[in-house]
């Protein structure tokens, strides 16, 4: 990841209502969500929501499919592991035990 995506991603992170989505997405992996249903568990008008999506998707940190009429949206895990990994890629001068309590923290949500 450079310097551009990751300003990206963040800036669509950096939005309440899209912060929420993202994370609503987390929750209901792998199975995704209906663009739909997340409109209607955030109380979102669906064309601001869609708008929303749009923006997470150009960020590459949310992923869409059609099924029949329905969009499903899913959190790019592969792009927060990227965003993630960019951020602490120089955790603490390659000082690893500094980084210790970090991935201890990360490890039981996983």
């Amino acid at each position: 990841m450079d310097n551009g995506s990751a300003i990206a991603a963040l800036g669509a992170l950096a939005q309440g209502t899209r912060l929420d989505v993202f994370r609503l997405l987390v929750r209901h992996e792998p199975d995704g969500m209906a663009a739909g249903e997340i409109a209607r568990q955030l109380e979102v008008p669906q064309n601001t929501m869609s708008a929303h999506l749009g923006i997470l998707a150009r960020a590459g940190i949310v992923r869409s499919e059609r099924h029949s009429r329905s969009i499903i949206y899913r959190a790019d895990l592969d792009g927060l592991r990227a965003l993630t990994l960019f951020l602490v890629k120089d955790c603490c001068a390659g000082n690893a035990e500094l980084c210790a309590p970090l991935v201890a923290e990360l490890s039981p949500c996983c």
